[in-house]
């Protein structure tokens, strides 16, 4: 690939504002300094020149002053409940290229709401669910209890915690309004799914007809998934085996994370297919990390996706899928930066 100017876009959690009355956790989504610096690091090794930007209000003016080439976009957004979409919105409107889901596939992976509506109809397996918007709303007959609640519009496991399996009418209506007052957005219930948990990152895009896979590295439906990636919390949590907001942000070494996980190649096989799928269902582009969980059938039901899966060199779950199968840090940076180059005309197999 040909040298390129690349604005390295994020935010980092010591800039973000946040305001008086908002979650403990409100900062689990935002970046590190070390995240940052990996990111520069593994883009430099490809021989690229790296223009580190914040993703927040005066992107702006440092944009169109950086004239970059490409952005590597992590940001997260500063508020609202869309937030992942302003940047790649505002990115589309001054007409430069950038790594990742373009603004409708980020804003749909960060509604959970949305997201399983879409592959329920996609027929792809998720719980069943409801989304609460108000908290008194009768509960819907084809729900049965224990139930999961959740907020509908966070990741990095903000709003799950001890209480968000419910086993009746009371806890329910108590956490549901706990998630619509403290986050105040609606809240998610599902059916609980009691099996193992399991994460599956990506990098690709679907093929157009008549296109090539960029390289070997990808298979023939243009993409490469990560080995299959369990998390089990089964030491940390008590009861229910919860990846907890709390886990994933104050102490994310502290899972056993099996990679490959320890599971049949039949199971193998489904989670990689529907990871795909549910990738390419919400219009996904370049990376992703989705999750599952086993039901009490033992079959796999779609999570969540993440369509800016954490890329912390350390601990992030997609860059210790990576490491499964010894692809380099630097190497995994590089190939999205790859997959986007190509959509954009930049590089040249």
């Amino acid at each position: 690939m040909r040298r390129l100017r690349i604005a390295l876009l994020y935010n980092l959690k010591k800039h973000v504002p946040v305001p008086e009355d908002a979650p403990e956790d409100a900062l689990a989504e935002y970046d590190s300094e070390e995240t940052v610096e990996g990111l520069k690091s593994a883009l430099e090794s490809g021989g690229h020149e790296v223009i580190p930007l914040e993703g927040d209000e005066t992107l702006l003016d440092t944009i169109r002053r950086a004239r970059p080439d490409i952005c590597f976009n992590i940001c997260e957004g500063l508020r609202g409940e869309s937030r992942e979409s302003h940047v790649p919105a505002l990115l589309e409107m001054l007409g430069i290229p950038y790594t990742a889901s373009k603004a409708l596939a980020h804003a749909i992976s960060l509604d959970k709401v949305i997201a399983k509506r879409i592959w329920r109809d996609a027929g792809l397996p998720t719980a069943p669910f409801q989304a609460f918007y108000l908290g008194d709303e009768p509960l819907d007959a084809a729900l049965a209890f224990p139930l999961f609640v959740k907020p509908s519009r966070e990741g990095s496991g903000m709003g799950i915690n001890k209480q968000s399996v419910v086993k009746d009418e009371a806890a329910l209506r108590e956490q549901v309004r706990w998630v619509i007052r403290t986050y105040r957005q609606p809240a998610l219930v599902e059916s609980y799914l009691p099996g193992r948990e399991f994460t599956v990152g990506l990098l690709g895009n679907t093929l157009a007809p008549g296109e090539r896979p960029l390289s070997p590295f990808y298979n023939e439906r243009g993409f490469h998934v990560l080995p299959v990636m369990e998390i089990d919390v089964s030491h940390l949590s008590e009861g229910e085996r919860l990846y907890t907001g709390y886990i994933k942000s104050e102490m994310p070494l502290g899972p056993k994370y099996l990679c490959p996980a320890p599971i049949p190649t039949d199971l193998e096989r489904q989670l990689k297919d529907l990871a795909v799928r549910a990738f390419e269902a919400i219009g996904g582009l370049d990376v992703a990390r989705v999750d599952f969980r086993l039901g009490a059938d033992g079959q796999p039901y779609l999570l969540e996706i993440n369509t800016l899966p954490g890329l912390n060199p350390t601990y992030s779950d997609i860059v210790l899928a990576a490491r499964g199968e010894n692809l380099p840090y630097n190497t995994l940076i590089l190939e999205v930066l790859r997959l986007a180059a190509r959509r954009y005309g930049l590089e040249r197999v």
